[in-house]
């Protein structure tokens, strides 16, 4: 089985928003909810996974995150908003 990389954004406890990659999302959450993820996720707790997407190469969850750190809190808004249908 091939391994799967993921994009994803949480949602924290003050209503910001933190992008990033990894190779299992649950188990990323799990290290950010314990303190032992991002710095920024240390002082902004994460609260729920607002969006994961998953991508066969490492290359490609990256680029994704990086297109989405590049949006603006309102672009970012609108996009997970037109996900949800």
């Amino acid at each position: 089985m091939e391994k799967k990389y993921y994009t994803y954004v949480l949602l924290t406890e003050n209503n910001t928003l933190y992008c990033g990659y990894t190779d299992d999302v649950e188990k990323r959450f799990e290290k950010h909810l314990s303190g032992k993820g991002a710095k920024y996720t240390r002082a902004n707790k994460p609260v729920k996974i607002i969006y994961a997407a998953e991508f066969e190469t490492k290359s490609e969850a990256i680029k994704e995150e990086i297109r989405i750190k590049k949006l603006t809190r309102l672009e970012k808004i609108k996009f997970f908003e037109t996900l949800k249908g």
